[in-house]
Order: structure tokens, then C-alpha cells, then sequence
């Protein structure tokens, strides 16, 4: 998807120093690319707890 948008020339500058990338492009992707992740991760840690075993299982009875 095409677009223009006016960034921070000294966050960019920062963000491609970090994320190791020689073009804004790949900055503004890689900086997406990781927001979306951590989303998911949240998404994640959110079902924790809400699964699994019940606190009364008895796993010798199911033997």
C-alpha cells in the first residue's frame, strides 16, 4: 500500500539505527511488523489462565 505521511526525521533516524536498516521504508515496516507482534503476544498473555486443567483434576484417576 502506497501512502505519504511526515515522520520525525530524528525518530526515523534513530528507528533504522536500531532496527539495523538502510531506508526509511524498511524502518517504518519493521517498526509495524513489531507493533503487530506485540498485539499478538498481549493477545496471548490475556488467555492466561482462562484454560488448562480444572484446580480439582485428579490426574491419578485418570489413569
Amino acid at each position: 500500500m502506497r501512502t505519504n505521511i511526515v515522520l520525525d526525521d530524528k525518530l526515523v533516524r534513530q528507528a533504522m539505527k536500531l532496527a539495523n536498516v538502510k531506508t526509511k521504508r524498511e524502518a517504518v515496516e519493521a517498526a509495524l511488523r513489531r507493533f503487530v507482534q506485540i498485539g499478538q503476544q498481549k493477545k496471548l498473555l490475556e488467555l492466561f489462565g482462562t484454560g488448562g486443567l480444572r484446580r480439582n483434576y485428579e490426574y491419578k484417576s485418570a489413569r
